[in-house]
């Protein structure tokens, strides 16, 4: 049984939120299976090798069919999940139809240039593809108290990271602790409905 932690990460930060969380998975004594999608490119000729240079592999369909649970994470671009995660999520049709990930727990994060940049928005629009696929979603509940005190990311929808305009901004303690959580609250239902 293993969770899958997927991810689309331009700078780095999304990546280390995506670290954090298998932590969390693992702490709570679940497999954490971490993956990310390719780049997209407006040039069609364009290709991303078949394994990556360096970082987690990229995922297959197989992965994700399954996973017993899901945490999927990205870049906020305009209030809205980034093109290489959607695009991924746009070929799962065939787990659609077949039901596969039906009554699978999962929770979703993302980094924003600014605390005022579409966190919560890029959350909602990654839940929704997610509720049609049958996912069961989570967030992270107000009894965690980095989430009231908080003065970067995080909301109770998922883990957010505010990285800087200049994407250097690093993690703060309080929105590990809160990727750690989430990790660890997914874990634990993931246990639970298996």
């Amino acid at each position: 049984m293993y969770i899958l932690v997927l991810y689309y990460s331009r700078y780095g930060a999304v990546k280390q939120m995506a670290q954090h969380i298998a932590r969390g998975i693992e702490a709570a004594g679940v497999e954490a299976l971490i993956r990310t999608v390719p780049s997209v490119s407006p040039t069609t000729e364009a290709t991303e090798p078949s394994v990556p240079t360096e970082g987690a592999p990229y995922v297959t369909l197989e992965e994700l069919k399954n996973c017993a649970g899901l945490a999927l994470g990205s870049p906020t671009r305009f209030g809205n999940m980034a093109a290489p995660l959607k695009h991924f999520i746009d070929t799962t049709s065939g787990l659609w139809f077949s039901g596969n990930l039906v009554n699978k727990p999962a929770a979703v994060f993302s980094s924003t240039a600014s605390l005022h940049g579409g966190q919560e928005t890029t959350l909602l629009s990654m839940m929704l593809p997610l509720f049609h696929l049958g996912f069961i979603l989570m967030g992270i509940p107000f009894t965690e108290a980095d989430l009231v005190s908080t003065q970067s990311g995080g909301t109770p929808y998922g883990a957010t990271h505010v990285a800087g305009s200049d994407a250097k901004k690093p993690i703060t303690e309080e929105e590990k602790r809160l990727c750690l959580a989430l990790g660890k609250r997914l874990a634990e239902i993931t246990k639970k409905l298996a």
